[in-house]
């Protein structure tokens, strides 16, 4: 399994964190897909074309190639879950619809999902938290911007319509509140979205684990309203006349994050 992750480094304290982009399947994972799963509908769709102007910020970047039906990257190794209630853990056993994702019968064997923990799961999660080591000793602190997107609708997993922007920073346990407060100020100014911080998403694995504003890492997680920037159905396509207002949301709220560190930390 060779190119598991996609990184680039940047030129600030800012890391933003891309794990559910992935398209790749193993072999096994392929062949067990029930025919609806093949289009891979649970993907975090477009996300490193959306946020394609975090060069021009000098945030480093790291993005998943393997999809998270083959391993959740999301999630801890233990696959202990999140939330109560429906959701999904980090071997993925149903689609957001609650439906099951492979032919009964053909899941990936134990062994071979030992293997995606060991050569996918591993390798993103060292390349991320060697970048935040480096960034806190480069800059004395460092910011995780943990990048996902959902379709509006799952009522499997949540009643009504979502929040076109959801920041997640588990209740306040990932970052500090004044930086939380600045990013809900930056959604309210924009009145034609939604937004809400730690609503029904309050942050995975990633925001959960690696955000210690006592050591000085900020953790936040951004679940974003497909509907804002693409067709939530099959083929999926980009929309640019949709994602171009909210890229401008997105690149303020990135770089309300680094006028924070900056004023913060100086």
């Amino acid at each position: 399994m060779d190119n598991v992750l996609n990184f680039k480094q940047g030129r600030t304290p800012l890391l933003i964190s891309m794990p559910h982009a992935g398209l790749r399947l193993t072999p096994a994972v392929k062949a067990g897909l029930i025919p609806e799963a093949q289009s891979l509908p649970d993907t975090d769709w477009h996300i490193p074309l959306l946020y394609d102007f975090a060069e021009q910020l000098g945030a480093s970047t790291l993005s998943a190639e393997y999809s998270r039906f083959v391993i959740d990257l999301n999630r801890p190794s233990d696959d202990t879950p999140l939330y109560a209630g429906a959701t999904t853990g980090l071997y993925p056993k149903t689609l957001f619809d609650g439906v099951p994702l492979f032919v009964e019968g053909q899941e990936p064997s134990e062994e071979e999902r030992a293997t995606y923990l060991q050569k996918i799961w591993g390798p993103y999660h060292r390349a991320l938290q060697e970048e935040l080591a480096r960034l806190k000793a480069e800059f004395g602190y460092a910011l995780l911007f943990d990048a996902h997107s959902i379709r509006s609708v799952i009522p499997h997993l949540f009643d009504g319509k979502l929040p076109d922007f959801n920041l997640g920073t588990f209740n306040g346990a990932a970052c500090d509140p004044e930086l939380a407060g600045q990013l809900e100020a930056i959604c309210a100014r924009h009145t034609q979205y939604t937004h809400v911080l730690n609503g029904r998403f309050k942050g995975g694995h990633i925001t959960r684990h690696y955000g210690n504003p006592a050591e000085n890492i900020h953790a936040v997680q951004l679940e974003l309203c497909q509907s804002t920037y693409m067709e939530e159905f099959e083929p999926f396509k980009y929309r640019a006349d949709l994602a171009e207002p909210t890229r401008v949301v997105l690149k303020q709220l990135l770089e309300g994050l680094l006028g924070w560190g900056r004023k913060r930390y100086g």
